[in-house]
């Protein structure tokens, strides 16, 4: 907490800076002295004359209050009217719609010409794989087919069939 000295010494620095503020601001020496003397200024009604010439002052404007005076009935606003705005609204859509670029859309063009081609990626490897199989199983099949063919061949020849068979199948269920 500050000492009782300390905010004695804060006011007179405050008053001073007040008082050079209202030099700088330009305020009439008759001001300053009501100001310093406690006294209020008065208020002093202008007529038309002097608000022509104190430019600086805006001219009192009734938008709400109607006066009993009949000169402050001269500075009544009338009643203001809101603006249609339709036609503001109406020429922003008219703005905001894109016009077509394109007027017809041939759905050959944005389809892909092969909507499958990413499956066909994915399957290439497994599809390898199953080829050699094939391949392997044809040969092997192609194979038995020829040993069953030469096999017939020596039985119509004069070998002994039911050995045959037994061997055949031995070897083709194995």
């Amino acid at each position: 907490m500050a000492a009782p000295g300390g905010l004695q010494e804060e006011a007179l620095k405050r008053k001073e800076r007040l008082k050079a503020l209202r030099e700088r601001t330009g305020a009439t020496a008759a001001a300053r002295q009501n100001k310093d003397d406690g006294a209020p200024e008065l208020k002093h009604f202008r007529g038309d004359g002097e608000e022509k010439d104190m430019g600086k002052h805006k001219e009192l404007k009734l938008r709400n209050y109607t006066p009993e005076d009949e000169e402050l009935k001269g500075r009544v606003v009338p009643k203001a009217k809101p603006a249609s705005v339709e036609d503001k609204v109406k020429e922003q859509l008219e703005a905001a719609k894109p016009e077509p670029i394109i007027e017809e859309v041939d759905l050959a063009n944005l389809a892909p010409r092969k909507p499958d081609w990413d499956l066909k990626r994915d399957v290439a490897k497994k599809l390898e794989k199953l080829e050699k199989r094939t391949q392997r199983a044809i040969a092997e099949l192609i194979s038995k087919e020829h040993l069953f063919r030469v096999r017939m061949r020596q039985w119509h020849m004069g070998s002994d069939l039911e050995a045959w068979m037994r061997q055949y199948h031995s070897r083709r269920y194995s």
